[in-house]
């Protein structure tokens, strides 16, 4: 543990012991809220985004934060999004079946991976999905960390008015999702109002945009640089592959900037005095590559039980939507090389942008042949 400094020149401590993250991930001592000074967001659009949300399930403590998430954690148990596989199934078989009709090379960002998460999330919620490119735009522009405090404004009023605008529709005519669901049983009871489901379910649409999708198209790299896990992974049958998901969710850990928090009050952790009001920088994707926790945690290894990665947070703020990450993930993967055993990338790989300058880290473009 040490201190780091930060985009803005202010100070906070550096956390990477797998034990010491999941120490601060579920105390209660560290808060999520950024409105505390000593909060350390990962850019200036982050912040923004995050003070300008209310109510949010990402940013505020309990017991708030239990009672948001509880009206909408409803539709995401492993239950009710098991349910949704065979949807899931067909969209992918979809999106390959397409694929194959067109010239090669294919993106295979925009063509497959962007796609089955945007279709899922905007059924999920009941939103259009001819909105997507709409989402998709605004949603860069929030998780970007180049972005200017301008832009985020922008993006923020654009999301927040369209869903407030589906969920006052909703209430008059609901039909089967989640924001029908709350505008019947929040906004026409009276416990919201159509703005603050809105903002509850912009996080949800934007974090069901980036991270499914930059982690298949970077599971799907991966795969081709290991091709023995490769083979495995492909013969393997439904178990091997939810194992290998849980092994690809620890190694690539595509929230590459840490879980954000600020001491309420002063804190020892792994032997180090934190202080009331210092920020603290949960490193999630360095303790998933602790040897304590994990068994030579640099080499990739689909037969290692992974379930313990940190990749979806821990405690409280755990990530709500891990079912369906998960259910995506192993259905996309599974299929796309089952179907398409010749895959392979159509440039050299230093020749793939990557995306460093996001919250969540992928590629820009993923050029594929067979």
């Amino acid at each position: 543990m040490s201190k780091v400094r930060i985009w803005d020149g202010r100070e906070a401590w550096l956390v990477t012991r797998y034990d010491d993250v999941r120490f601060v991930l579920r105390d209660q001592r560290f808060s999520v809220n950024p409105h505390h000074p000593g909060w350390p967001p990962m850019s200036a659009g982050q912040g923004a985004t995050r003070r300008d949300l209310k109510p949010n399930i990402f940013a505020l403590d309990n017991p708030v934060h239990n009672e948001l998430r509880r009206m909408q954690s409803a539709d995401f148990r492993i239950a009710q999004i098991e349910g949704w596989r065979p949807r899931v199934q067909q969209l992918v078989d979809e999106a390959i079946d397409a694929m194959l009709e067109m010239p090669k090379p294919v993106d295979l960002w925009e063509a497959f991976a962007l796609k089955i998460p945007s279709i899922v999330i905007c059924e999920l919620l009941g939103v259009a999905y001819e909105d997507s490119e709409f989402f998709q735009h605004h949603s860069d522009r929030l998780v970007k960390t180049g972005s200017t405090s301008e832009e985020i404004g922008e993006s923020m009023d654009a999301l927040r008015g369209f869903l407030r605008d589906l969920v006052e529709k909703k209430v008059v005519t609901p039909t089967e999702d989640i924001l029908s669901r709350m505008a019947t049983q929040q906004v026409k009871e009276g416990l919201l109002t159509a703005s603050e489901v809105a903002d509850l379910c912009v996080m949800l649409l934007i974090a069901g945009h980036d991270t499914t999708s930059n982690t298949i198209c970077l599971a799907t790299i991966l795969l081709l640089q290991h091709p023995d896990q490769l083979e495995k992974f492909r013969n393997g049958d439904d178990e091997v592959v939810a194992k290998g998901v849980e092994e690809i969710l620890r190694f690539l850990d595509v929230p590459h900037l840490g879980r954000r928090r600020v001491a309420l009050e002063d804190v020892e952790v792994g032997g180090q005095l934190i202080r009331a009001g210092e920020g603290v920088i949960a490193a999630q994707m360095i303790a998933d590559r602790d040897e304590t926790a994990f068994e030579d945690p640099d080499k990739f290894d689909i037969d290692r039980d992974a379930r313990h990665h940190l990749g979806f947070g821990f405690g409280t703020h755990q990530c709500l939507g891990q079912p369906l990450v998960r259910v995506e993930v192993q259905i996309a993967l599974a299929t796309l090389f089952r179907r398409i055993p010749t895959l392979q990338l159509a440039v050299p790989m230093e020749e793939i942008r990557f995306d460093y300058d996001a919250l969540v880290y992928g590629v820009h473009e993923l050029p594929m042949t067979w």
